[in-house]
C-alpha cells in the first residue's frame, strides 16, 4: 500500500508538475531602490536524516551491496515498461525469454536468498517433525542415557559457550527487529502529519503567487515615483552637478577678483592717508628748523663772549661751535611730490563697482540649478506633430505611464498563474484520495506491526528459554554428581533448553517466511526505487521518450506546453525545483510566453533619450563682465606701481634732525655747567631749554607722523609691487574660465545631462531586469513540489518504510538462521544438564579412575 501511495503521488505530480516556493527575492539596491518578494515560511523540511538508527540503516545498506551488487538496470526497466504498455505481448517470443533471463540475472542474488529462505521454511517443519518422532523412539538423543567419555567436560563447556555466543548474536538481531518494528510503526503514524505539512506548503504556494505578482507590479509604481521625483528634482541632480563643475573653474578666480576689489579700496584709503601725512610733513618741519636755526645763531653769538678767549675755556667753546652744524636740516620732505595723480586714477577705477560685478557672477553661479530647471522645462518640440508637448517632463512621464501599462499587460499574459492553477485545482482531490487511503494503510500497518511483534516476542521467548537453560545448567552443576544423580536445577536447565528447541521448530519457519517476504520487498524497493530516486536515475526512466504517452516524446512537454518538440523532462523540472528556481524556468514557459522579449525597454529608452536630448542649458554669462576686466586694467595703470618708493622710503626713513635733540641738549647743558658764571653760561642754559621745548613740543609729534608715513609707504610699496603681474594673472584666469564656459562647459552639460538621463533610465532598466529575473527565477519558486516528491519517496517510502523493513528482515533473519545451529547445540548441551535414567557402569578400579577424572577435569562453566 505504501508503494501504491508513493506511485500515486508521483503520477499525480507528473500530471502537472508546477511548483514554487516564494523564496526571498534577492536584496537588490539601485541608489535606494530595494525589491524583495514576499517570503513565505514552509513547514516541511527539504531533507530527512534518521537519528541514531541511521547507522543501522547504513549497515544494512552495505549488506545489500553483497546481496545485490548489480547497478540499476535502467535499460532493462525501460524495456519492461515498454513491453508492459503494449496491448498484446507474446511471452513465448525469444525477446521475451531474453528479457526474462535478464531479469533473473539481475535478481539472482535476491532469488538465491528467496530459494534458501523457502527451503528453510519447507524443511524446518519437516525436520522438526522427524526429529520429534525420532526422539519418541529414544533415537536422536532421546534416550535418557549418557555415555561417559573423557572429553565430556570440555564438550559441555564448548557447547555452553557456543550457545551463549549464538544467543547473544540472535538477541542483537531480535533487538534490531524490535527497533525496526517500532520505528516503522511510529513513523507510519507521522505520514498524516507529513502529508498535512506538504499540502499546507502547496496551498501557501498558491496563496503567495498572486501577492508576488502584485508586488512586482507595485514596484514599478515605486520605480516610477522615484524617477518622477528625480525629474522634479532636476535642479539639484543636474543643475547641482553642472554647478560643481563651474565652481571648480570660476570660484577661485572670482575670489581673486574679489580680493583685488578689496585691495583697490584699501589702496585708495592708503594713498589718501599717505598724501595727507606727506602734505603735513612738507610744511610742519619748517617750524622745527627755524627754531633750531635761531638757537644756532644765538649760540654762535654767545660763543663770541670773552670767556672763550680764556685758554682754559677755549677748547670747550670750540667744541660747542663745531657741534652747531648738527642743528641743520636732515630731511628734504618738501622735495617729495604729493600722490594726487595716483589718487585721481584710483578714484576713477572706483567709479566702477568691481565688487558688485563679482557678486553678480557669484549669484549667477548660485542660480545655475534654477536656470537649468527653467531652461530644461521650457523646451519647444522640434516637429509640428509634437506641438501639444511643450515641456520635456510630461513627455517622459507619458512614456513611463506607457511602460507601466505594458508591464501590467505582460503580468496578465505570463502563464504562471494559469499553469499553477491547473496543478493546484487538483490538490483537493488528490488530498482527499491520500486521506482516504491513509486509514487503510494504518489498518494494515497495525496488522503488520502486531504480526512482527508476535514473531519478535516468540523469538525472545526462545532466547529466554535458552538463557534460563544456560543459567540453570551452569549454576546447578555439581562437581561430583553423576549423570543419574544430577540436581534439580541442572535438570531444569536442560528442560529449558529442550523447550526452547521445541518452540524454535514451531516458530522458525513462520519467522523465516516473514523475513523472505520483507527481504524481497525491501531489497527491491531499496535498489529499484530508493537508490535510483536519490541519484535521479528513476526520473530518467520516467523521461523515456513515448513511455507515458505514445504521442508525446516527453510527457511534460505535451502535458504542460502542448509542444512535443520541447525537451522538458521530469528530471530537469525536479532539479530546478530542488534548486528553488521559479516555475517559469522549471517548466520552460519561455516557449509559451517569452518574458525577456516582452520586457525589453530598448524602444522606450530610445524615446526617453530623444526627449532628454532636447534639453538645452545656456550658461555663457556667468563669468565677470568686460567692464570688470577694464576696471582691473585701469587699476594696474593707475601709477601705484610706478611710484619712486626708494626715494620716499629714503626720506621718510630719516630723522627730522641730524642729532637727537635731547642728547644734544644734555651735552650742551653739561658743557654749560663747566663754564664760569656769566653771559655765556646763561645763554647756553637758555638755549638748552629751547632745544628741549622744540623736541618735546614739535619734534616728537612730527617724528611719529614721519614714522607712520614711512610704514605706509612700505605697505603701499608692498601693495603696488607686481601689481601688473597680479592683474595679468587674474585676467588670464578670467580668460581661461571664459574659455571653459564657452568651449568646455557645453560638453560637460551634455555629459551631465546624459548621466542624469541615464540615472532616470537606469531605474527602469534595473526594475525590468529585476522583474525579468523575478518572473523567471523567483515567482512561484517550486521547491515545495520537489519537497513533496522527496516526502513521498525519500522520506515516506524509503526512510519511513523501506529502511526499517530492511533492518527488520536483517535482524530477524539473522536470528532465525542462527536458530538452526542453536537447536543442534542446545540439544547436545541438554544431555549434560538433564538427569539421565541410566549411566555406564565400570569395574571398581575403572570406576575409581573415572571418578578421579570427574573431580579433576570436570569444573562448572
Amino acid at each position: 500500500m505504501t508503494l501504491t501511495l508513493g506511485v500515486l503521488l508521483l503520477l499525480g505530480l507528473c500530471q502537472s508538475t508546477i511548483s514554487e516556493e516564494p523564496s526571498s527575492s534577492p536584496n537588490s539596491t539601485n541608489d535606494g531602490l530595494k525589491f524583495q518578494l514576499p517570503m513565505p515560511t514552509y513547514e516541511t523540511k527539504d531533507h530527512y536524516t534518521p537519528r541514531s538508527i541511521g547507522n543501522l540503516f547504513n549497515m544494512v545498506r552495505i549488506f545489500l551491496y553483497v546481496v545485490q551488487p548489480n547497478f540499476f538496470p535502467r535499460d532493462l526497466i525501460r524495456e519492461i515498461l515498454q513491453k508492459k504498455f503494449e496491448p498484446s505481448m507474446e511471452y513465448g517470443k525469444p525477446e521475451s525469454v531474453v528479457l526474462t533471463l535478464q531479469i533473473i540475472q539481475y535478481e539472482i542474488g535476491i532469488l538465491l536468498g528467496v530459494v534458501l529462505g523457502l527451503l528453510f521454511v519447507i524443511l524446518m517443519p519437516l525436520v522438526g517433525l522427524c526429529f520429534g518422532v525420532c526422539r519418541c523412539f529414544n533415537k536422536c538423543g532421546g534416550e535418557m542415557h549418557q555415555r561417559q567419555r573423557r572429553d565430556w567436560p570440555f564438550r559441555r563447556k564448548y557447547y555452553a559457550l557456543a550457545l551463549l555466543i549464538l544467543c547473544v548474536i540472535m538477541s542483537i538481531g531480535i533487538i534490531y527487529g524490535f527497533m525496526a518494528n517500532h520505528y516503522l510503526r511510529t513513523h507510519i503514524r507521522k505520514a498524516r502529519k507529513l502529508a498535512d505539512s506538504n499540502f499546507r506548503d502547496l496551498r501557501t504556494l498558491q496563496n503567495v503567487t498572486v501577492p508576488q505578482v502584485t508586488y512586482v507590479l507595485d514596484q514599478f509604481t515605486a520605480t516610477k515615483e522615484r524617477a518622477v521625483s528625480d525629474l522634479d528634482n532636476i535642479k539639484t541632480l543636474l543643475g547641482g552637478n553642472i554647478q560643481e563643475h563651474v565652481k571648480l573653474k570660476t570660484i577661485p578666480v572670482l575670489d581673486d577678483v574679489e580680493a583685488m576689489a578689496k585691495e583697490i579700496r584699501e589702496t585708495k584709503v592708503l594713498l589718501v592717508s599717505v598724501n595727507k601725512n606727506l602734505w603735513e610733513l612738507k610744511r610742519s618741519p619748517e617750524e622745527i628748523y627755524r627754531g633750531l636755526q635761531e638757537v644756532k645763531r644765538d649760540l654762535e653769538q654767545s660763543l663770541k663772549d670773552p670767556v672763550c678767549s680764556i685758554p682754559a675755556q677755549r677748547a670747550r667753546c670750540n667744541s660747542i661751535k663745531m657741534s652747531l652744524d648738527q642743528l641743520d636740516n636732515n630731511t628734504y620732505l618738501g622735495q617729495l611730490r604729493l600722490l594726487d595723480n595716483e589718487i585721481n586714477h584710483v578714484n576713477g577705477v572706483l567709479q566702477t563697482n568691481l565688487s558688485s560685478l563679482v557678486q553678480m557672477s557669484y549669484q549667477s553661479i548660485n542660480n545655475i540649478p534654477e536656470r537649468v530647471e527653467k531652461q530644461t522645462t521650457d523646451i519647444i518640440p522640434a516637429s509640428p506633430e509634437c506641438m501639444t508637448e511643450m515641456f520635456l517632463f510630461p513627455a517622459v512621464k507619458r512614456i513611463l505611464n506607457y511602460i507601466g501599462l505594458n508591464i501590467k499587460m505582460i503580468a496578465q499574459e505570463v502563464p504562471i498563474r494559469e499553469k499553477l492553477s491547473v496543478f493546484l485545482d487538483s490538490i483537493d482531490d488528490f488530498e482527499s484520495n491520500i486521506y482516504r487511503e491513509l486509514p487503510r494503510v494504518e489498518k494494515y500497518e497495525s496488522y503488520r506491526w502486531l504480526s512482527c511483534l508476535i514473531i519478535c516476542c516468540f523469538l525472545t521467548l526462545i532466547m529466554i528459554f535458552y538463557y534460563l537453560g544456560l543459567l540453570c545448567g551452569v549454576f546447578g552443576y555439581k562437581r561430583n554428581a553423576t549423570p543419574t544423580t544430577r540436581g534439580c536445577v541442572s535438570n531444569t536447565g536442560g528442560t529449558f533448553l529442550m523447550v526452547g528447541v521445541g518452540i524454535s521448530f514451531f516458530i522458525c519457519w513462520i519467522s523465516m517466511l516473514s523475513v523472505v517476504l520483507a527481504f524481497v520487498i525491501g531489497v527491491n524497493m531499496e535498489k529499484l526505487v530508493c537508490e535510483p530516486y536519490q541519484n535521479r536515475k528513476l526520473f530518467q526512466i520516467m523521461d523515456t521518450p513515448y513511455l507515458l504517452n505514445e504521442n508525446w516524446k516527453y510527457y511534460l512537454s505535451g502535458k504542460i506546453l502542448n509542444n512535443m518538440n520541447i525537451n522538458l523532462t521530469i528530471e530537469q523540472v525536479y532539479r530546478d525545483c530542488k534548486d528553488n528556481k521559479g516555475i517559469y524556468t522549471a517548466l520552460q514557459l519561455e516557449n509559451v510566453y517569452n518574458v525577456s522579449k516582452h520586457l525589453t525597454i530598448k524602444e522606450h529608452i530610445r524615446h526617453m533619450n530623444n526627449e532628454f536630448k532636447k534639453m538645452s542649458v545656456n550658461l555663457d554669462d556667468i563669468i565677470l563682465k568686460e567692464e570688470g576686466k577694464r576696471n582691473l586694467l585701469d587699476f594696474s595703470d593707475s601709477g601705484v606701481e610706478q611710484i619712486d618708493y626708494d626715494t620716499y622710503l629714503a626720506e621718510t626713513g630719516k630723522s627730522l634732525t641730524k642729532v637727537n635733540l635731547l642728547t644734544y641738549a644734555s651735552g650742551l647743558k653739561e658743557q654749560a655747567n663747566k663754564l664760569p658764571p656769566g653771559v655765556l653760561k646763561e645763554s647756553l642754559t637758555r638755549n638748552v631749554i629751547k632745544i628741549e621745548d622744540i623736541h618735546n613740543i614739535k619734534f616728537l609729534p612730527l617724528d611719529l607722523q614721519l614714522k607712520e608715513l614711512h610704514h605706509q609707504m612700505q605697505e603701499l610699496q608692498q601693495r603696488g609691487s607686481g601689481l601688473k603681474v597680479k592683474v595679468t594673472n587674474i585676467l588670464d584666469a578670467l580668460d581661461s574660465s571664459q574659455k571653459f564656459i564657452t568651449n568646455d562647459l557645453p560638453s560637460i552639460i551634455i555629459e551631465e545631462s546624459k548621466k542624469y538621463a541615464d540615472i532616470i533610465v537606469s531605474y527602469f532598466e534595473y526594475y525590468l531586469n529585476w522583474a525579468n529575473v523575478a518572473v523567471m527565477e523567483e515567482i512561484a519558486a517550486c521547491k515545495p513540489v520537489a519537497t513533496a516528491f522527496d516526502s513521498a519517496f525519500d522520506v515516506f517510502l524509503c526512510n519511513y518504510i523501506t529502511k526499517p523493513m530492511n533492518l527488520f528482515w536483517f535482524g530477524i533473519g539473522k536470528a532465525t538462521i542462527l536458530l538452526l545451529p542453536a537447536i543442534i547445540i542446545a540439544v547436545k548441551l541438554a544431555k549434560y544438564y538433564r538427569r539421565m535414567d541410566s549411566e555406564d557402569v565400570y569395574e571398581d578400579d575403572e570406576n575409581i579412575a573415572m571418578k578421579k577424572m570427574y573431580s579433576t577435569a570436570s569444573n562448572p562453566l
